[in-house]
C-alpha cells in the first residue's frame, strides 16, 4: 500500500511573498495547484504545504483564523539528515524573512531549532539520532551512558 500524502494547510496574508519564502528554503511550487488564492509547496514526494490566502483558508471552516502571529494553532515538524542540515534550514529561512521564536533545543538524542515564516506559521526542523529514532531516546540515552563509562 503506498504512503498517504499530506496536505498542510496555512493561511497567509502575503501569498507572493509565501511562495518566496519557501522556495528560498529550496522547496519547488506545484503550478498545477497554484493560483491567486493558493500556493502548492512540495516538501517531498508526500508532503506538501497549501499556502492559502486567509480569505481562501476560511472558506473550509466555519470557525476563526487564527493570527498565527499571535496564537499557535499547530507546528509543522520536519526531520533533516543531520544536525548541520537543522542549521542550513534555519540559515535559509533566516536570510529569506523567517524569525527564530525560541533558542535551538539540544536533548542529545534529538537536536531542534524553530522557525517562524513572516506570517508566524511555526515549522520545527530537527535532526533525532538514528539509535533513538529506531529503539526510542532511553536506548540511546543508555548506549551513550555505557560509552562514557569506557
Amino acid at each position: 500500500m503506498p504512503h498517504p500524502s499530506v496536505f498542510v494547510n496555512i493561511p497567509t496574508t502575503d501569498l507572493d511573498r509565501s511562495k518566496l519564502f519557501f522556495e528560498a528554503l529550496g522547496y519547488t511550487i506545484n503550478p498545477l495547484f497554484t493560483d491567486d488564492n493558493a500556493a502548492c509547496v512540495v516538501i517531498s514526494d508526500t508532503i506538501y504545504l497549501m499556502v492559502l490566502t486567509r480569505d481562501f483558508f476560511a472558506t473550509f471552516t466555519e470557525k476563526e483564523i487564527v493570527d498565527p502571529t499571535k496564537a499557535a494553532q499547530t507546528q509543522v515538524a520536519l526531520t533533516c539528515e543531520s544536525r548541520a542540515a537543522v542549521d542550513e534550514m534555519m540559515a535559509k529561512g533566516l536570510a529569506a524573512g523567517g524569525s527564530e521564536p525560541v533558542p535551538a533545543q539540544d536533548h542529545g538524542f534529538m537536536y531542534s531549532r524553530d522557525l517562524e515564516d513572516p506570517d508566524g506559521n511555526n515549522f520545527a526542523y530537527l535532526f533525532m539520532e538514528p539509535t533513538a529514532a529506531d529503539q526510542g531516546p532511553e536506548a540511546y540515552l543508555a548506549e551513550q551512558a555505557g560509552n562514557d563509562k569506557n
